[in-house]
């Protein structure tokens, strides 16, 4: 009996020692697995929050993109049609205001005008300055150019006008206020076919052609020495212009 019983203790320990260790290998299972739970719970943390963050940076530069690039191209795109609306209207706004001028101020009549003659500081004389004064009281618009004529009006040859002097806007008159156009009467040359005018007549422009009546301008002193045959004249223009009015 005795025996037995120390079999029995012996294995009931044995049972015992079985069970913890059983016990202590389950424990440590099941450490591990929280231990790769916990491990895991951090990792996967970090890739949530890399994640997020990647989103975030991603979001950020797409908003920070959207934002710079947007407001750049939104200021840029606004800037120019700002600029095209602002030039689109200061043109218009040109345009009409000269139209209106215009409208306001009919075309000069020879009689709303004084014209004098100058030559110009040069030996032997090529060109001449003409100059047209407003005389009216009112405003009138100085249309397109000179009509001369050196010699009788009925028989004198038409002085053709150099496109490049034609200003851009209509030239619009206050009263007093004067215009000017350039004329070659001559080449320069000693063996031109020259003739001498006293006088010669200028004609204006009315909307609709050449107007009625004309202005009678004495020459200079001594005449003018005139070859019709390469006499042009410049548009009237409010100064005379370093190239379109060179010829």
């Amino acid at each position: 009996m005795r025996h037995h019983r120390k079999n029995t203790v012996l294995a009931a320990a044995a049972v015992a020692a079985l069970s913890l260790g059983l016990t202590a290998c389950g424990g440590s299972d099941t450490g591990a697995k929280d231990a790769g739970s916990a491990s895991s719970a951090p990792q996967a943390a970090a890739d949530q929050n890399a994640a997020t963050t990647g989103g975030s940076t991603t979001g950020g530069s797409t908003s920070e993109g959207s934002t710079t690039d947007g407001t750049t191209a939104g200021g840029t795109t606004a800037g120019g049609k700002g600029t095209t609306a602002s030039t689109a209207s200061t043109a218009s706004t040109g345009s009409a205001t000269g139209a209106k001028a215009s409208a306001k101020a009919p075309a000069c009549a020879h009689g709303d005008v004084r014209i004098t003659v100058e030559k110009a500081d040069e030996v032997p004389t090529e060109h001449v300055v003409l100059t047209a004064t407003n005389v009216s009281g009112r405003a009138c618009t100085l249309l397109e150019y000179p009509l001369l004529a050196f010699g009788p009006i009925q028989t004198a040859k038409d002085v053709p006008a150099v496109a490049k002097s034609k200003p851009a806007v209509p030239i619009v008159l206050k009263n007093g206020e004067p215009a000017y156009a350039n004329v070659r009467v001559a080449l320069g040359g000693v063996h031109e076919d020259n003739k001498v005018v006293k006088e010669f007549t200028v004609n204006l422009f009315a909307a609709d052609g050449p107007a009625e009546g004309s202005v009678v301008v004495k020459a200079p002193a001594g005449g003018l020495a005139v070859n019709e045959a390469a006499a042009k004249t410049g548009y009237w223009t409010y100064e005379l212009r370093n190239g379109a009015d060179e010829f």
